[in-house]
């Protein structure tokens, strides 16, 4: 689990740190495309962060739920309606 948490701490930092750069590219009146070009990078690293989350999710809840029997149709529902809001 600690692995689990550092890496996906580790990518919200790089998010928070795209982030902190767009503030301030905005705030010194920097190119538009330029800007552009670093809020793809924060946009990249929300997916990725999803990413984290959906397979530790899956490799622990889920399977838990699975092994065990028990609210495996539970655990399907609220994956699908976490992808039906996007």
């Amino acid at each position: 689990m600690t692995t689990y948490k550092g890496n996906l701490l580790h990518r919200l930092k790089i998010a928070r740190g795209h982030f902190n750069k767009v503030i301030n590219m905005v705030e010194e009146d920097e190119y538009c495309l330029d800007v552009t070009q670093q809020t793809y990078a924060i946009q990249n690293a929300l997916k990725k962060i999803d990413e984290v989350i959906l397979e530790h999710h899956l490799k622990t809840c889920v399977k838990d739920a699975i092994v065990s029997d028990k609210q495996v149709d539970e655990k399907v529902a609220e994956i699908l309606q976490v992808f039906k809001r996007k």
